[in-house]
């Protein structure tokens, strides 16, 4: 069977972090559309979920006036505050197949300033 492109890129990606991923950092995985972002902090090691923001959910949807990268800063402050509840501060970004770039970059910086390491 011949994977396509785009799925050989993100299997190299997650494999990579999956690669040097440890006990204590998490993998934080982000998948975006045309006009919503979602991402979630996965526990390699027991292949759970541990913490998951979208921009589908209730609170951040009514924000109706909101361009694409000033609603994926909201989804990564949200996500940052439910990781420091569950006292998780240092993972790893798999990007996937998205580049460092655009609402992808603005979405890791949030993260950044608001207390996550990676």
């Amino acid at each position: 069977m011949r994977l396509n492109r785009s799925i050989r890129k993100r299997f190299r990606v997650s494999n990579k972090v999956k690669k040097v991923a440890s006990k204590d950092r998490f993998r934080l995985s982000i998948s975006r559309s045309l006009k919503n972002i979602s991402a979630q902090i996965i526990d390699d090691n027991k292949n759970i979920t541990l913490v998951s923001a979208s921009s589908i959910e209730k609170d951040v949807k009514h924000n109706k006036k909101v361009n694409k990268t000033d609603l994926s800063r909201i989804v990564a402050e949200k996500l940052a505050k439910k990781a420091q509840e569950k006292k998780i501060t240092k993972i790893f970004l798999d990007r996937g197949t998205y580049k460092y770039h655009g609402r992808i970059k603005a979405f890791a910086e949030t993260l950044r300033k608001n207390g996550m390491e990676f």
